[in-house]
């Protein structure tokens, strides 16, 4: 049995997951809750420690008879004193921007690894990478990028991030953070605040948690708007998919891909009407570097998260 840990902007979720009958992960006794925001910095690590503990109650299973612990995180990371990894997320560390994103703390760290190794059984291995990259290895080994080797997976959600693989080698970087891609600067506009303190970065654009910042609706009130016709909401969501896609555009012909896999809160609801809209601006681009590149939605769908945790722990032995 692994615990399947996925720390997002928004919610944090833990599930449990053996070897099913298919050999891919089987998940159950999920433990949901939105991501703590307030108190010390470790109250992001007591509080994964917690939803772990309740979910192996429900399953009736030991903290420490726990195979691995894989933590698939929205990033970046930074790394303490001792060079374990905490967070610095924007939609979740309010220090980053000097309180103009409006989130209740004033963090600027989040330990991570270190108290979690702490409180684990050196018996229960532990793994923890940005969630993207995670993503990307979950789709690679289960959903809808097997077989590629020049592939990348996006989330766009409360925040946006990618995961990517060059000549079938999965990038990282010093700290983990390769693929960060949400905070390319793209223009000026001043009014865009990003809670990493940039302005004018995709993120500030395009994410989650910029959309009611900039509308004054969330996303899913804006893209409903959209679809129903309103002149003003679908001019706002066109300008949307406009950075979204020049970003798209700027890593397929960065990193010569095959294709990108999409997923995220704010994808994954619209992906229907959202998936030509992104494709069209690859396409019109370059045809000697973006031909027959396609753009298409998670196969792991709204579970991509716990795959992607479970594939940080996983081996094809399973358990």
């Amino acid at each position: 049995m692994r615990a399947c840990v996925d720390i997002g902007g928004t919610k944090l979720a833990v599930s449990l997951a053996r070897r099913g009958a298919d050999g891919r992960p089987a998940l159950l006794a999920t433990q949901r809750e939105a991501t703590v925001r307030e108190g010390p910095p470790e109250a992001l690590a007591a509080q994964v420690l917690r939803l772990i503990d309740a979910a192996c109650a429900q399953a009736g299973v030991q903290r420490a008879a726990l195979a691995g612990v894989g933590v698939a995180s929205a990033g970046p990371f930074g790394a303490d004193a001792q060079g374990a990894l905490g967070l610095v997320t924007p939609n979740l560390c309010g220090g980053l921007s000097g309180g103009q994103t409006g989130l209740p703390n004033d963090w600027r760290f989040l330990p991570l690894q270190a108290p979690l190794r702490a409180a684990l059984p050196q018996t229960v291995a532990l793994r923890v990478e940005n969630d993207a990259i995670a993503a990307l290895e979950a789709e690679r080994r289960w959903g809808a990028l097997q077989g590629l080797s020049h592939c990348a997976y996006v989330t766009w959600s409360t925040g946006v991030g990618t995961g990517l693989c060059v000549d079938g080698h999965v990038l990282r970087g010093k700290h983990g953070n390769a693929g960060h891609a949400g905070h390319q600067v793209v223009n000026d506009d001043e009014s865009t605040v990003c809670g990493c303190g940039n302005r004018g970065d995709v993120e500030a654009q395009v994410a989650g948690g910029a959309m009611a910042r900039r509308f004054g609706r969330e996303a899913a009130a804006l893209f409903a708007a959209a679809r129903a016709g309103e002149a003003a909401a679908r001019s706002q969501v066109e300008g949307l998919c406009t950075v979204m896609g020049r970003m798209l555009y700027n890593l397929v012909v960065t990193l010569d891909l095959q294709g990108i896999a999409l997923g995220g809160g704010v994808f994954w609801p619209h992906r229907d009407w959202l998936l030509p809209r992104l494709q069209a601006e690859i396409d019109a681009r370059f045809p000697a570097l973006t031909a027959g590149v396609r753009l298409c939605a998670a196969g792991l769908g709204e579970q991509v998260g716990s795959f992607a945790a479970a594939a940080l722990v996983w081996d094809d032995r399973g358990a």
